[in-house]
């Protein structure tokens, strides 16, 4: 299903919203509560704006693209949350950071990873929430997101 919900920077005043290699999200509250259950998992889908045309949802988490392949991908995905965490009940805080591991790279692992983004971008973002049968619905696509 494709949700209207569309990712965006806050609108207001935030200290580190944007910075060089991060910037902030606000959190999608009750967006997925009718698309998802309590086993599947919301991603975050991070591209360069010029690659999220082409960009398409992996079938499996053993699919997922990766942090360490952004440069030749063009595209990773991070931030792999419980759906029940996106919940109108659940108590989360308003925004995601985009970007924030400092020890990302080279690690060699399977796991996802939030590193620094590698360049001024712009970068578009989506969720997107996978069962274990792959995709089950998506947000649009962010405005694009140029870092400073």
């Amino acid at each position: 299903a494709l949700l209207p919900y569309v990712p965006r920077v806050p609108p207001a005043a935030l200290p580190g919203k944007l910075t060089a290699t991060t910037f902030a999200l606000e959190r999608p509250c009750c967006v997925f509560d009718r698309h998802a259950n309590a086993s599947d998992a919301v991603w975050l889908v991070v591209a360069f704006a010029n690659a999220s045309a082409a960009f398409r949802n992996p079938p499996s988490r053993a699919n997922v693209p990766l942090y360490e392949r952004l440069p030749t991908a063009r595209s990773y995905m991070t931030l792999e949350t419980a759906a029940a965490a996106y919940a109108c009940s659940a108590p989360s805080p308003a925004f995601l950071r985009v970007g924030g591991d400092a020890a990302c790279g080279g690690q060699g692992s399977r796991d996802p990873c939030n590193g620094p983004l590698p360049s001024p971008g712009p970068y578009r973002v989506k969720f997107l929430v996978m069962g274990c049968h792959g995709p089950k619905a998506e947000t649009r696509w962010s405005d694009p997101i140029l870092l400073r």
